[in-house]
């Protein structure tokens, strides 16, 4: 505990504002070695970003050749399209692996996300040091070493140099271009930098509206600044592409937009009742909406003060927090930084008319145990709940990589070319590369949005179907490696694969499955290897020491059996993971699972409610719930279950609100069908509202309007949805 001072008690006002100032001063150091302690714990995880595989794979290419590319070089569905990106990240991260392995990349990330708290708080206060502290988990979400991590480093190194220049006018605004030259040169996130600079000049702008000192200050840091804002622009064409970096980020910008119905990080946060009540709760290990609040008060504070530029920065980088989840680390850090700048300025015009000095340091004593508290229990449950995820704490390679299927085609030397999943494709490009070229990767430009859905179309299809036929014929494709990992979708159709006549496994552990072509040349390998998958051994190879290790090989294996439909070894599987990490919400929702499949559904019933109440903020425990109790007869609760993970999702989800709708439909609730079929329509992406036939989403959502309207008493109103889902059956020209 920090110990009161004497002071005298006929304490001036000075005497009190510099007792407070000296208060402050000490409080920020303690708040602030507890953030950068807990960030850099935070930051220490296992490397499982997939888009790294392809960034250690394209500093190892140039590395070896000796030039950049400017075509994809990696796979052979998209050999020489247009590829452009920084190679700096992928040469720092190839130079690391080869000094120290995954292990000093793990502690890059612990290095970054220390690195990234550390400048917010440069010139900060006790105020963003407990503020630091909450957006920690953001940050850390954000650090894990791939090329983004850098794009995270420089903003807050913009923000805490503009910021300093926005209230001192003396700043080192020459960093700004030399930055950016490195930034252009590691990650396309480089407009992020100049979209700061431009902010900060609307609020200089915004300085100009208040006459007298604030005018002439206002226009003396844009006279300043402004040339080293221009050489900043400049400084963006110092790349190997000069202005095609531009071109090559507008393709990037299109892309992701097309991804984003698809990629979860580029969904957007929930806001509605439902996780409302999470607003003020320290209880997850994800305060996003702590840090919406403070914003909104910072905001308003910051309006109260007269500082309308601030305002508008907090209010639109809590709008690119809402409206994408990878935005979270970014915003957080202008929260940090501006937000506690505004928050701290009131509370020091405050603190000062408290003149009881054992009061104030009651109250200090009291703020650091708080945050001391949060970031404690946080940093533990952080090492304890991460076995229920695909990064563990601690430096090394993530569990969920299937390198021990990769290192099997190496070994058998299995023939190519090699079918992978997108997820896969970055890992498998850096392990089995050069010789080895993958299907598809995170690379959204060279691949196209089409390349994903493809893809996703082949895995739902029988692989002794003439689709599969045509697209092993036409990549001369003789390999598929699945991924089978408790995280993966692909794990239902992994007896589908088992039981193909066309393509046999041969080898299947609880991380992946591989699969060989039958054909002559394969049959003695086929021979050699064959897997039978009723009755393989799984988990494979010796446990591991660690306890989330084993916790994730016996979850894992769980996964697989039921899958297989070995329900019996899946539960007992099941409960040998339970043992390991009791509190897992996995575990339970795979039990339910397992009972639902048998038929027991009261048992399955009892497991989904336990993996709802060890994480009731996962939609998929509630979705599992809805199915249960529809297959009940129990549609009140099958509406709840299925309003409350619609509304806990971060992605779109049109069907299930027409899922919705009927179910409001069946108990009499016309309005609130249509309010959900509304709703629906609203979220369904241009492909989904395009298509037509008999069961297409439209018709569907048209059929359903129909019979609302007509519940309603409005017969006009049904009739024109009938016809339009008349329309909605015939080709559209």
């Amino acid at each position: 505990m920090l110990s009161s001072p004497a002071l005298p008690a006929n304490l001036s006002t000075t005497d009190v504002k510099v007792a407070a100032s000296r208060l402050g001063r000490r409080l920020f150091l303690v708040l602030g070695a507890i953030a950068l302690a807990y960030a850099l714990l935070a930051g220490l995880r296992t490397v499982a970003e997939p888009d790294l595989g392809w960034q250690l794979a394209t500093g190892r290419w140039v590395a070896q050749h000796h030039r950049i590319f400017s075509t994809d070089v990696f796979s052979y569905t998209a050999y020489g399209e247009p590829w452009i990106y920084p190679v700096g990240s992928g040469l720092g991260f190839y130079a690391a692996y080869l000094l120290g392995g995954y292990a000093l990349l793990s502690w890059i990330g612990a290095a970054a996300c220390f690195g990234t708290v550390a400048l917010l708080l440069r010139r900060g206060s006790a105020v963003s040091a407990g503020i630091a502290i909450l957006a920690v988990p953001l940050i850390a979400a954000r650090t894990a070493p791939r090329a983004e991590v850098f794009t995270l480093i420089l903003f807050a190194a913009y923000l805490s140099i503009l910021w300093q220049n926005y209230q001192t006018g003396r700043a080192c605004l020459w960093l700004l271009p030399l930055l950016m030259i490195a930034w252009v040169n590691l990650h396309l996130g480089f407009p992020a930098g100049l979209a700061a600079i431009v902010a900060f000049v609307g609020m200089e702008l915004l300085e100009m509206l208040f006459p007298g000192t604030r005018r002439r200050e206002a226009v003396e840091r844009l006279r300043r600044a402004s040339p080293w804002f221009v050489a900043t622009a400049v400084a963006t064409l110092v790349n190997p592409w000069g202005w095609g970096i531009y071109q090559a980020l507008v393709r990037q910008n299109r892309a992701m937009a097309q991804h984003s119905a698809w990629i979860l990080e580029w969904g957007s946060a929930p806001l509605n009742w439902t996780v409302a009540a999470r607003i003020l709760s320290l209880r997850g290990t994800h305060p996003f909406y702590l840090l919406l609040m403070i914003a909104a008060i910072a905001a308003m504070v910051a309006l109260l003060q007269r500082q309308p530029g601030a305002a508008i920065l907090l209010v639109g980088a809590t709008y690119q927090e809402v409206r994408h989840i990878r935005m979270e680390a970014l915003s957080s850090c202008v929260v940090v930084v501006v937000g506690g700048a505004i928050l701290f300025s009131a509370v020091h015009h405050m603190r000062w008319r408290t003149p009881n000095a054992p009061i104030r340091w009651i109250l200090a004593t009291a703020i650091m145990a708080v945050f001391a508290g949060f970031a404690f229990t946080h940093s533990a449950r952080l090492v304890k709940s991460d076995q229920d995820s695909r990064s563990t704490f601690g430096p090394g390679l993530s569990w969920w990589f299937p390198e021990r299927a990769a290192e099997f085609i190496q070994r058998e030397d299995l023939p190519g070319e090699i079918f992978n999943t997108y997820i896969d494709g970055g890992y498998l490009a850096w392990k089995l590369g050069p010789k080895y070229r993958d299907y598809i990767d995170g690379r959204a430009i060279p691949f196209g949005p089409e390349a994903f859905l493809h893809q996703a179309e082949l895995l739902q299809s029988s692989p002794d179907s003439a689709l599969w036929q045509q697209e092993a014929d036409r990549y001369h494709i003789n390999t598929i490696i699945i991924p089978l990992n408790r995280f993966e979708s692909v794990l239902g159709r992994l007896r589908i694969f088992c039981n193909s006549i066309d393509w046999r496994p041969v080898y299947l552990d609880e991380i992946s499955g591989v699969f060989v072509r039958r054909k002559p040349e394969t049959e003695d390998l086929i021979q050699r290897s064959q897997v039978d998958c009723a009755t393989a051994s799984l988990p494979v190879g010796p446990l591991v020491s660690s306890g989330a290790g084993r916790f994730n090989q016996w979850a894992d294996a769980a996964s697989v059996l039921a899958a297989l439909g070995r329900n019996s070894e899946a539960l007992s599987a099941a409960d040998k993971a339970r043992l390991i990490f009791p509190d897992s919400s996995f575990v339970p929702w795979l039990r339910g699972n397992v009972f639902y499949a048998e038929g027991s559904r009261s048992e399955a019933e009892r497991e989904y409610l336990a993996a709802v109440s060890a994480e009731p903020s996962v939609p998929l425990f509630w979705f599992s719930l809805a199915t249960l109790y529809k297959q009940e007869g129990r549609i009140l609760e099958t509406i709840h279950a299925q309003r409350e993970a619609i509304q806990l999702s971060t992605m779109p989800q049109p069907f299930e609100l027409v899922k919705l709708a009927r179910l409001c439909l069946e108990i009499q609730q016309p309005k609130a069908a249509l309010q959900a079929f509304d709703e629906a329509v609203r979220s369904a992406p241009p492909d989904v509202l395009a298509a037509t036939g008999g069961s297409s989403f439209k018709f569907e959502v048209d059929q359903g309007r129909a019979a609302a309207w007509r519940s309603l008493g409005d017969t006009k109103r049904a009739a024109s949805f009938d016809e339009e889902a008349v329309q909605d059956l015939l080709p559209r020209k």
